[in-house]
């Protein structure tokens, strides 16, 4: 039997999805089993709303369509699931609970296997309880599921009669998933597991069951985070939309994503209640047009902070750059400037002349350096950065660790065991910039960075390209404003780094006068090390330094804080 010819990649799903078209790309690959599973989620009683409808009486073509592609990619004859990794986003209060419960009890109906294990794994005992209870009164509700299960409330665990099989629903904060065998998850909230330190090894766990259950599946169910994604929401995410737009071919794994293309961001429609269909396919149904004109009217006079996390939850927004209260304005203009393929050794190839930029601080602070080139042919700035910290902030900041994995991953950050192997590695991109023959300046805070600027000048840095950079708002402000015009006029282009975007958004600008401030303490306690670093580097480079210009040692020496 030849192959199935089939693709999970809907490159024009921008035009569907504004069009209100189905953007599930796949039908079912085996048609009679999907309709075989459909009988039976049809027949299931939706207890909580107006009336008890069945499922197939209420529910629209996009839950059925999902449902479909999900069972009608196992092969009977195989005992196979072709399809079996599934990532829906999609905004709040679009009946996700509804598709959950459904979806997993319609599974554990069909099931063959003899003691099987079905699981919906949800972040907190909350969210847990709210994916059993609409499973529970669907049992109820029914006389024949009444007599064929046995629903066990407090351990949140239904179980047929027949097969002895399960479906469980477990907290992942209170309860264990090691050593798990099920053969169907349904991961609830993904955002939530992205922003715990150990979230990705804990899905590994609920997931190894799959192992040896060809028919297996898992969903992973989320809306977006209030916060930038982090963890293992970040990657998902980040595979589902390559996977969708067909960057990165997966015949196993279905993305089904319901956000504002970037464009329609760009020109703020989704802020337009025409638009807001995209994120929300059941607008009409359990979604409320009027509710979320009234939500969005409170959200905003109430600043754009709290907007900012409205739209988050509700219309999918991704978190990011200009998105905050107070946020620097050269942020909307940062992503639109970034070029992937913007490396170090790039950079090295194209300036005729670099400067570095440093900004370091306390235990849990990152140590980041800024090197900011000049274009030989076009003389805009290019901007490449990297940061160290020590491995101790991931238990000092647990918040932010899954974060701070994602950048070491990336390569933008170092996490040290040894504290003294961050300035170690900080000199050693320096030196290898130094011998490139192209390194003006040295700019950094001269408060607190001895050990730093020793260490440069016994790496062979002459004192003469070493500057202290004063951090006074007044003294930085040109620097500031230098970068909001490049980046506006698009004569600033940067590696579009992941780190970068997050240490942008998280600056907050207050105006003294006529003078822009960014400062730490304003950041709230977010890191934005890594564009000081920048301002840094920008302060250096708008005094048009020559190859043989630059400050000198007696500019630390003077202020008393290195001694001679």
């Amino acid at each position: 039997m030849a192959a199935l010819q089939y693709r999970t990649a809907c490159p024009d799903w921008e035009r569907r999805i504004i069009a209100g078209e189905s953007i599930i790309p796949v039908r079912p690959l085996f048609p009679e089993v999907a309709e075989s599973a459909l009988q039976v989620m049809r027949n299931l009683q939706l207890v909580d709303v107006t009336g008890m409808p069945k499922v197939g009486e209420i529910c629209r073509p996009w839950i059925m369509d999902f449902a479909a592609a999900l069972f009608g990619s196992y092969d009977p004859q195989t005992g196979k699931r072709l399809i079996n990794e599934y990532f829906m986003l999609i905004a709040k209060k679009n009946g996700k609970s509804t598709l959950a419960s459904a979806i997993m009890l319609t599974a554990l109906i069909l099931n063959w296997r003899a003691s099987a294990e079905f699981l919906i794994l949800a972040p907190t005992k909350e969210a847990a309880d709210n994916a059993f209870r609409p499973a529970e009164d669907m049992v109820r509700a029914s006389e024949e599921l009444s007599t064929l299960m046995k629903v066990q409330s407090h351990p949140r665990i239904i179980e047929h009669g027949t097969t002895g099989a399960t479906l469980k629903v477990i907290a992942a904060d209170g309860q264990t998933v090691v050593g798990k065998k099920a053969g169907g998850i349904l991961v609830d909230e993904l955002w939530e597991f992205g922003k715990k330190k150990q979230g990705e090894t804990l899905l590994m766990e609920a997931t190894g069951g799959m192992a040896s259950r060809p028919e297996g599946f898992v969903i992973y169910l989320s809306t977006q985070s209030s916060e930038p994604p982090a963890g293992v929401f970040r990657s998902k995410l980040n595979l589902a939309r390559k996977i969708r737009d067909g960057v990165v071919e997966n015949q196993s794994f279905l993305p089904v994503i319901y956000e504002f293309p970037r464009r329609l961001i760009e020109a703020e429609k989704h802020h337009d209640p025409a638009f807001w269909h995209i994120a929300n396919p059941n607008l009409g149904a359990s979604v409320a047009e009027d509710f979320l004109r009234s939500q969005y009217q409170q959200k905003k006079e109430a600043g754009p902070g709290v907007l900012t996390a409205w739209m988050a939850k509700h219309l999918n927004v991704e978190v990011g750059l200009a998105q905050y209260d107070q946020a620097w304005s050269g942020a909307r203009y940062w992503q639109k400037q970034g070029v992937i393929d913007l490396t170090l050794p790039v950079l090295l190839e194209r300036a005729s002349l670099i400067v570095i930029g440093i900004d370091g601080g306390g235990n849990d602070d990152f140590l980041s350096m800024a090197v900011l080139g000049r274009d030989k042919l076009t003389d805009r700035w290019l901007h490449w950065q990297k940061s160290w910290v020590s491995r101790e902030v991931l238990e000092l900041r647990k918040e932010d660790a899954p974060r701070y994995v994602d950048f070491e991953m990336d390569g933008d950050l170092v996490l040290v065991d040894d504290r003294r192997d961050d300035i170690k590695g900080l000199c050693d991109v320096t030196m290898e910039i130094f011998q490139s023959g192209k390194l003006a300046l040295v700019g950094l805070d001269p408060n607190g960075v001895a050990d730093i600027v020793f260490e440069l000048e016994k790496g062979g840095i002459p004192h003469a390209m070493i500057r202290g950079v004063a951090q006074s708002y007044a003294n930085l402000n040109g620097a500031t404003k230098s970068l909001e015009r490049k980046l506006a006029d698009g004569s600033l282009i940067h590696g579009a780094r992941p780190i970068m975007a997050w240490a942008v958004g998280n600056a907050k600008a207050e105006l003294r006068g006529n003078n822009v401030v960014i400062s730490k303490q304003m950041a709230g306690g977010k890191k934005i090390d890594p564009l000081m670093a920048l301002i840094d580097a920008a302060a250096c480079m708008a005094d048009h330094p020559e190859l043989s210009s630059g400050g000198s040692m007696q500019d630390f020496l003077s202020t008393g804080i290195i001694a001679a």
